[in-house]
């Protein structure tokens, strides 16, 4: 795992000294379409390299915020456009064979119309489910301003305060993914046991039915 990480840095370090700011759009971008590419590792490596290291005030970790929202945002929106091209019709088709039927998809419409802002607002804001939270979104077909409006708030806190830290650590920037990394399999866990709780209503409702 150290070694995975060390070649991420790397890359997002010469990504940085090739592009500098359109870099952190394009990292971010990648992150937030469904690709798990740490943004623990991506904005303070920003905060460090892109405005501490170049002598800027602590005003920048704004733009560096604004930047990482805008990558979040534009691969969001990749994320929930596959989710409702592709995603919907084939859970619409298919759906029943990995116990999703029409209802459950009924149900996650419902959901999102009605509380899918704060939904996606909260997830921009926890480690893991960030990543994915726009395939839903899109397969749910949420209301697309919404969508764009509580991603780019949500993703620019998230993705300021990881700047401002790798701003207030200095060359010390990488402690803040070591003390975020052990809360990984805790978000990961919560999800697989949502997928087992799911799986075992299901199973349960079907059951009553027959």
């Amino acid at each position: 795992m150290a070694s995975i990480e060390q070649a991420l840095l790397d890359f997002i370090a010469a990504t940085y000294e090739l592009l500098q700011w359109p870099g952190v759009v394009g990292l971010m971008a990648i992150e937030s379409a469904c690709i798990p590419f740490p943004s623990e590792l991506i904005m303070p490596l920003a905060g460090w390299m892109l405005i501490k290291e170049q002598s800027l005030p602590a005003i920048y970790t704004l733009a560096a915020g604004a930047y990482g929202a805008l990558g979040n945002t534009i691969g969001s929106i990749i994320a929930y456009v596959v989710g409702m091209r592709a995603g919907r019709p084939l859970l619409n088709k298919y759906g029943r064979y990995i116990l999703i039927s029409q209802h459950d998809l009924d149900l996650a419409d419902r959901w999102f119309s009605r509380s899918g802002s704060w939904t996606v607002f909260v997830s921009r804001l926890l480690p893991v489910i960030r990543t994915y939270i726009s395939l839903p979104a899109g397969i749910a077909r949420m209301n697309i301003i919404k969508f764009l409006v509580y991603t780019f708030i949500g993703s620019f806190i998230w993705s300021w305060g990881l700047a401002y830290g790798g701003y207030l650590m200095g060359e010390h920037w990488e402690k803040i993914r070591s003390v975020m990394r052990p809360f990984d399999p805790v978000f990961i866990a919560i999800v697989l046991g949502l997928i087992a709780f799911y799986i075992y209503r299901h199973i349960r409702h079907t059951s009553k039915k027959a």
